[in-house]
């Protein structure tokens, strides 16, 4: 994706024409590297998202908002006690660059007027939010501080004058002529593909503009800067202006491109991208909304991975564990089965005690057990008498007999809980929230498999449960998914009514899936894509003919102590699905 120059350059002239003028109302820091700044202006509220992620470093205006710390940051702190209440003068783009300064008039501590600057620096890992004052350029503080022992070329630290990043020779593309370009082109290394000349020369450009410019040129991005004839240059340039001159005027058409078949989006720009001309285009008047769309979502998955992965660590070490265990606890039993032996052998000892001397190693005895009598050899303890030997075989057949009932007790909770981990796995991979991530941790909290503060007693009335998948099957039938053990018993044991359809992989940790009928036969067809979620929803969503089980909900019961989510269910049928991206795509979602 390319969150590059000219996506800044259309975002500032979005700023300028919503947020210029606009009082600054609140100030929040959601996330360790993102601050949100709500904004009233003209009577309309704007909630204005920065972002120095490593991952997804960003700016816009969003329609989203996180849950906040209960406890504000020192840097969130700083913006508020510096440019809450103050208003927006000016929001401009250095050069072409990704970085945005926003001018802010506020009161100082003395009560007088002074203008600070925020400034966003849009670089990938080096991404970074800074407060300045405007007139001296002394950094204030700033979101990310970066000593001489992180960065030689450029500290970031309060009290130093603020320095733009290095261009490192790069050229401001919208002011360049063809001499100035020719120019650059005959001193670039002539073995450089055409569209990374393009982008490593000028500010602000992307690996995908630049290969806009090559399409619109009628060139092979691919070709190196050696294979250009005199003609093939002219276009190229001829090319790199008409785009430029679209920035300069403001030529601006935010869209996204789209896969139509599993809706993943490909693509997004401010400009028209002529290189996916027969691909699906969805348009918009705001790059924010654009911007908004895409980055909401894959932030979301970024920082769901990325706070999971502790989680994800422990449940698979304790997961492992568990598999040895049962492992180990399936040949013990099989073991145990063959106790039948020393019980034999204790027979037949004590049975020829008299005939048995001791200090001997072993000895061939009659076994009366068979029908004829055939020789049995019963190895011996040289040091025990023949009486200790018949105890020493009973012992270990009581023993093997004891662990044998024990172990069929065990195997199954060792089962269930193998079961519930990898349950507990399924559920992250669902997770589209951090609110759900949240959730399963509370609830492994309280299960004893995460140190925390058991909060199974506590209800938190502010706290916003997540909401399961909702669907709408092609005969208009509600389908609803659950993403974790919360929702599965919720939609379970709370929501469906006693003669909804629920549907569940078989043997395969996985989510609960309810088919409300309204007094309605279901459709094979409405079964048929509520199996088709229930596979994809589940440990088996890449696999073939995945069995799927379904019941009427009144057949579903919930064992007490079960874990959560652990259900079990009678009268049941099965159907085979193979669930694919291209047809979970075709099923409607319903509108939250």
């Amino acid at each position: 994706m390319s969150f590059d120059g000219i996506v800044t350059n259309a975002l500032v002239k979005e700023f300028k024409e919503t947020i210029t003028g606009g009082r600054i109302d609140k100030i929040y820091q959601q996330e360790k590297d993102e601050i949100l700044i709500h904004i009233r202006n003209l009577g309309n509220n704007y909630k204005l998202l920065l972002s120095a992620s490593s991952n997804n470093p960003r700016a816009y205006l969003t329609d989203y908002s996180k849950q906040n710390p209960n406890t504000p940051p020192m840097f969130c702190m700083f913006l508020r006690k510096q440019l809450q209440g103050g208003i927006i003068l000016d929001i401009n783009q250095h050069e072409l660059d990704r970085i945005i300064t926003i001018d802010v008039k506020s009161l100082d501590e003395m009560g007088d007027i002074s203008i600070k600057q925020l400034i966003i620096e849009i670089m990938g890992k080096h991404s970074n939010i800074i407060l300045i004052d405007k007139s001296s350029e002394i950094i204030l503080d700033s979101i990310k501080r970066v000593p001489e022992s992180i960065s030689r070329v450029r500290q970031v630290l309060p009290g130093l004058k603020y320095q733009y990043p290095p261009s490192n020779d790069k050229l401001n593309p919208l002011y360049i002529n063809f001499d100035t370009f020719l120019n650059k082109l005959d001193n670039n290394n002539k073995n450089v593909q055409v569209f990374k000349f393009l982008y490593k020369n000028f500010i602000g450009l992307s690996p995908l503009i630049s290969k806009e410019i090559c399409y619109r040129a009628h060139i092979d991005e691919r070709l190196t800067i050696n294979a250009l004839t005199k003609l093939d240059v002219k276009n190229l340039y001829s090319s790199f202006n008409s785009l430029m001159n679209d920035v300069l005027e403001k030529n601006f058409n935010p869209h996204f491109i789209k896969n139509d078949k599993t809706n993943e989006i490909l693509a997004f720009h401010a400009l028209n991208l002529s290189q996916y001309e027969c691909m699906y285009k969805i348009s918009n008047q705001s790059i924010s909304a654009i911007l908004d769309n895409y980055y909401h979502k894959k932030d979301t998955i970024d920082r769901i991975k990325q706070k999971s992965l502790s989680i994800r660590k422990t449940i698979q070490t304790k997961l492992e564990r568990d598999l040895n265990k049962l492992a180990k606890q399936k040949q013990e039993l099989l073991d145990s089965k063959k106790r039948e032996k020393y019980k034999i052998y204790g027979d037949l000892i004590s049975a020829n005690i008299y005939k048995i001397d001791r200090g001997i190693d072993s000895i061939d005895l009659e076994n009366f057990y068979t029908e004829n009598l055939d020789l049995i050899n019963i190895p011996l303890d040289p040091k025990l008498s023949p009486s200790q030997n018949a105890q020493k075989y009973y012992k270990k057949y009581t023993k093997l007999k004891n662990a044998s009932k024990l172990l069929e007790k065990e195997i199954p909770k060792t089962e269930d809980e193998i079961e519930y981990l990898e349950n507990i796995l399924v559920s992250i991979e669902n997770c589209t929230e951090i609110e759900e991530l949240d959730e399963i941790k509370e609830e492994l909290i309280n299960e004893g498999y995460l140190k925390g503060k058991n909060r199974k007693k506590k209800k938190d009335k502010k706290q916003n449960s997540s909401k399961p998948y909702h669907f709408i099957s092609s005969d208009g039938f509600h389908i609803y998914v659950g993403k974790n053990n919360k929702q599965n018993d919720y939609l379970t044991l709370r929501f469906a009514n006693k003669e909804d359809i629920w549907l569940h992989t078989k043997d395969i940790p996985g989510s609960h899936v309810i088919i409300r009928k309204e007094n309605m036969e279901v459709p094979q067809n409405t079964l048929y894509e509520a199996a088709i979620l229930s596979a994809f929803y589940s440990k088996s969503k890449n696999s073939e003919n995945v069995a799927v089980d379904y019941t009427e909900k009144k057949h579903v019961k919930k064992p007490n102590g079960a874990k959560p989510g652990m259900v079990i269910y009678e009268q049941n049928s099965t159907i085979y699905v193979t669930p694919k991206i291209e047809e979970i795509s075709k099923i409607k979602k319903a509108e939250v």
